[in-house]
């Protein structure tokens, strides 16, 4: 191996030394306090909640809480979009313990730890709606099936609204466009899932599990665009003459107002709690990476597949694919291999070995076994703890009755599920689901904070062919390197160590850094590629 020279050999081991004694952004709490801002308006959409009583969609105010840790001072913070449960509707009809939004006790506390090791989190509300007492099958997938497209609509509106604030204000949250995930829990899942991986409007439109029949105009997708808006909500949804036919709207009502148009919609990791993907086909080439949390004998969400069944009424609903399905399919196109396999630090590894134990070689897929319960009172024979980072205070919850089952208040439905719930036990998932996300996500979003916590060989720029010219440079220096090792990511550092510039996702043999707004002086490049890392130096003028 080429030795070093003594400026770069003295940077990583200063670096390396000063990682080893103290805690890592992203991977540790190195805050102690979060500042969360309520309420964020990120767009305004039109909800279906009050049709029965109003007769028409209306506007609705699309809000969200974001947390952030307390006096830091970086301002290119990865953000996660949390997608909170609920099945669709508000409590509490949902007739559960969890669902209450953005208040929900696992919410605030997960949210609160990721925002204390340096990430911005908006915890983010999305339309609600629909009717799972419906007569038919048919009338209950449909309205599920437009719910749920919604809710993808407003995910990715929430995206764009952090990019447009980032490009057009004052991007007053300081978050990184380029490192944004999905977080969804629970009916939060299905949402992420949709999301992140719903390219075009001919993955809803083509599979026949998401056509109706009209009578005397045939099959007809459940969601029809001109009506709904595109699947990234920045078109008008208008209510159309079969509309009107198929959806309690009056012809010409309005569906869907677009927000933020223009900006990107797409993310870099996805991460759910339970959950499925509407469709496997969903799943494709250039989506992020995924990180899956599921219970694999869930009763309400399959961990691979089978018809989802509405646990308010006990009615079925569609055909869906879940953690384990998506985890497969995944590791076969390659998503996760940005983390799959690495040398993680070792107070990671007790995360890493136990869901490898349990999880069939898919890295990024962390199934939580639950024995089954018997429940003969309910619409299953047995139910297993399809949520276990779930837990809430029984006084709260004492006196709120589940309007589809007067009598029976809401502390005992959530006992029915999950008889072992207390906040200790809930807090020991919430720690593993941590802990086994962070340093996935420090790969997935390139953050250079933590390339320490892998083992990666280092390469020497001679056996890639790498070579760096104009080197010193006064404007931009072209990164090249042999057809075999193709660059997959470069990040620059200044000489304190503090990352100025990230360059994801590369996948070419040439790649061009600019100076840009850097300041003169020496900076330190880390290319990474299939094989290792080459650390080079870098000099503008």
């Amino acid at each position: 191996m080429k030795k070093l020279n003594t400026l770069l050999f003295l940077f990583i081991m200063l670096t390396s030394f000063g990682s080893l004694q103290a805690q890592e952004r992203y991977l540790d709490e190195v805050f102690t306090d979060v500042t969360v801002t309520n309420d964020v308006t990120y767009g305004v959409n039109a909800t279906v909640l009050f049709v029965g009583t109003l007769g028409e969609a209306v506007p609705q105010a699309l809000q969200m809480d974001v947390y952030e840790p307390e006096g830091d001072t970086e301002t290119n913070r990865p953000v996660i979009i949390y997608l909170v449960t609920g099945n669709f509707l508000p409590q509490p009809n949902f007739c559960s313990s969890g669902g209450w939004g953005r208040t929900d006790k696992p919410v605030v506390e997960i949210a609160t730890r990721l925002a204390k090791r340096g990430y911005v989190v908006a915890v983010a509300s999305y339309r609600l709606g629909w009717n799972p007492a419906a007569s038919t099958q048919d009338e209950r997938t449909f309205q599920l099936i437009n719910a749920a497209y919604r809710g993808t609509q407003d995910a990715r509106t929430c995206v764009r609204f952090f990019r447009k604030d980032a490009a057009e204000g004052d991007n007053q949250f300081g978050i990184n466009p380029e490192a944004v995930t999905y977080w969804g829990q629970g009916t939060g899942g299905y949402v992420a899932f949709g999301a992140a991986s719903i390219d075009t409007y001919a993955d809803i439109a083509s599979p026949p599990k998401f056509n109706i029949e009209v009578p005397g105009i045939g099959a007809v997708p459940m969601v029809l665009e001109g009506i709904n808006g595109d699947v990234t909500g920045e078109s008008v949804g208008i209510v159309d003459a079969l509309g009107a036919m198929l959806l309690p709207f009056p012809e010409g009502d309005t569906l869907c107002y677009p927000n933020h148009v223009g900006y990107d919609s797409d993310v870099q990791l996805c991460v759910n709690m339970g959950g499925a993907v509407g469709d496997l086909s969903w799943i494709n080439e250039g989506d992020p990476a995924f990180i899956s949390y599921h219970v694999p004998n869930d009763s309400l969400a399959p961990y691979e597949e089978f018809t989802l069944t509405v646990p308010t009424t006990c009615d079925l609903i569609v055909e869906v694919q879940g953690s384990y399905l998506v985890q497969q399919k995944a590791a076969m196109l390659g998503l996760n291999d940005a983390f799959a396999g690495a040398n993680f630090r070792d107070d990671f590894d007790p995360y890493t070995d136990r869901a490898n134990s349990i999880n069939d070689g898919y890295d990024g897929l962390f199934p939580f076994q639950y024995p089954e319960i018997p429940t003969p009172t309910t619409c299953f024979s047995t139910l297993t703890v399809t949520s276990p980072w779930e837990y809430w205070d029984a006084a709260e919850y004492s006196a709120v009755d589940c309007p589809l089952n007067p009598g029976v208040n809401m502390h005992l439905v959530g006992l029915s599920g999950n008889p072992n719930m207390s906040e200790a036990n809930g807090m020991a998932y919430i720690d593993t689901m941590i802990n086994y996300f962070v340093p996935r996500a420090c790969l997935a979003l390139g953050l250079g904070a933590c390339e320490d916590i892998v083992s990666v060989d280092e390469l020497t720029a001679a056996d890639v062919q790498l070579k760096t010219a104009p080197n010193p440079s006064s404007n931009e220096i072209v990164f090249s390197t042999n057809t075999e090792f193709p660059i997959q990511n470069i990040t620059i550092l200044d000489v304190s160590g503090r990352e100025v510039q990230n360059h994801l996702n590369i996948n070419q043999n040439q790649h061009i850094i600019y100076k840009g707004d850097l300041n003169p002086g020496i900076y330190i490049a880390t290319v990474q590629f299939e094989d290792g890392i080459v650390t080079s130096k870098l000099v503008f003028n």
